[in-house]
């Protein structure tokens, strides 16, 4: 065999083991996903959502098949945690990759149910529960914490508008989505706390009834939320053509979170070894720190609340317990994409200032 001809045959040999991993890595992939939408079509509850917090990609024991379908008719259903829209949006892209009927059918039906479990679970008022059926205590409340409503309407509004993902839907599902959207944009625009006649942003969550800002945990207080709010102005910018009201409540968000922003700090560590981690969290001054905002403000000064478990809220995350300081998020980045991309991107397009 020649030089030339040698070459040629590694070339060969080189490239058929690299179509080899591959086709190798695909198989893994698709038997990962495979495995992940059997996992949330044998989590789903008869009445079509899903709770929270279960591993979806895990391998089921057939004695974990037979207890997951025991538990079919239990109402632990949920929006916390991203539950039951992200299984929505799951089973919606499994159908558009399906590759045999059976399958497609399958995934359809399973997908159908949890966006008509969706509509069903919307108040009357427009919003949605943390729970549902079974929600009691504060899980009854409109629930914008942990982006809960805002993913509901995502879905609803990606249904209503039949994209690609979604466009196995038929006209009278689509119609009813479109309502509930509607119907939820109308809930968010008069959730918006106003102070002095000004409009400023969100509760993490609201009274189902009342719509006030309500509290949830004891250490979660009525309050103004930076971090859900960056998410629910998120939203209202992605509204086409949207209407005098809702430009009005962009710009009163807007300047709330300029209003609210916190310079001169960042979050960091220092050794503790008396603490089980061996570390605390702490607020360090440092005049570079790019702008950070509190997860939780007074209602009326913007100042940031900390709190721990026994409710009282104190003015620096000093002063609250060590458990709560360190395990649960108090200050963030929430507003700066915000103010840096999405809002001017936004101006440019629909907002007053924009076209003056």
């Amino acid at each position: 065999m020649s030089l030339n001809q040698w070459s040629l045959h590694l070339l060969l040999r080189f490239t058929l083991s690299l179509i080899a991993i591959a086709m190798a890595a695909h198989a893994v992939a698709d038997e990962k996903a495979d495995r992940i939408i059997e996992t949330v079509l044998l989590y789903q509850r008869d009445n079509g959502g899903w709770p929270k917090n279960y591993e979806r990609d895990q391998k089921l024991s057939d004695d974990d098949k037979k207890r997951l379908a025991s538990e079919k008719a239990r109402d632990d259903t949920t929006f916390d945690n991203g539950a039951t829209h992200r299984e929505v949006r799951l089973l919606a892209k499994a159908y558009d990759e399906a590759k045999s009927d059976a399958r497609r059918k399958q995934y359809k039906k399973a997908c159908l149910a949890g966006v008509h479990f969706i509509l069903k679970a919307q108040y009357p008022g427009g919003g949605w529960p943390q729970f549902y059926p079974e929600s009691k205590g504060y899980s009854r409340h409109v629930t914008f914490n942990d982006g809960a409503m805002i993913g509901i309407m995502s879905v609803l509004r990606d249904v209503a508008a039949g994209t690609d993902e979604f466009a196995f839907t038929d006209a009278a599902l689509r119609a009813r989505a479109k309502t509930a959207v509607d119907k939820g944009i109308r809930c968010i625009l008069d959730c918006q706390i106003e102070v002095d006649g000004k409009k400023t942003a969100w509760c993490a969550q609201h009274d189902a009834e009342s719509l006030a800002p309500a509290k949830a945990r004891s250490y979660e207080l009525a309050s103004i939320s930076g971090g859900e709010s960056a998410g629910v102005v998120k939203f209202l910018m992605e509204i086409d053509k949207p209407s005098d009201e809702v430009i009005e409540a962009i710009e009163g968000a807007i300047a709330w979170f300029e209003a609210a922003k916190l310079e001169g700090i960042r979050v960091g560590r220092k050794e503790d070894k008396s603490s089980p981690e061996g570390t605390d969290r702490i607020v360090v001054s440092d005049p570079s720190a790019e702008p950070m905002w509190a997860r939780f403000y007074t209602i009326g000064t913007n100042k940031p609340i900390f709190c721990s478990r026994d409710g009282i809220p104190r003015a620096t995350l000093a002063e609250i317990s060590h458990e709560r300081r360190n395990g649960y998020s108090w200050l963030g980045y929430y507003g700066a994409n915000l103010l840096a991309k999405d809002y001017p991107a936004w101006r440019k397009k629909w907002g007053r200032r924009g076209k003056s």
